[in-house]
């Protein structure tokens, strides 16, 4: 997967914010560019973000944490989080791994 995929991906997306390039069982890998403003609201699996390009802060629960390229936030399934005050070049790749009821198994 490259970023060149990953922005094709993006494109020719709904929203045009997040790509799909891989979908396996629970797993899945995406790409998030959002514009002006993050609005996603918790998701029911565990992700991960890892920041390909940009600076700004992610709102993990209540906290406020900076970030820039390279990197990297685990957010625990159903927990409300979001980017904000990022830059215009900002985007990472996402990856989505299991379910909130899979907790027992880890």
């Amino acid at each position: 997967m490259t970023p060149a995929q990953a922005m094709d991906a993006v494109a020719a997306s709904a929203d045009g914010e997040y790509g799909i390039l891989l979908q396996r069982g629970a797993t899945q890998i995406g790409y998030y560019r959002p514009r002006g403003e993050d609005r996603q609201a918790p998701h029911d699996e565990d992700e991960i973000y890892i920041v390909h390009r940009g600076n700004g802060a992610f709102m993990l629960g209540g906290e406020r944490l900076p970030f820039a390229a390279g990197d990297v936030f685990f957010v625990p399934a159903g927990t409300v989080h979001r980017f904000v005050d990022f830059s215009d070049d900002f985007a990472a790749w996402v990856v989505f791994c299991g379910a909130a009821d899979d907790d027992a198994s880890r």
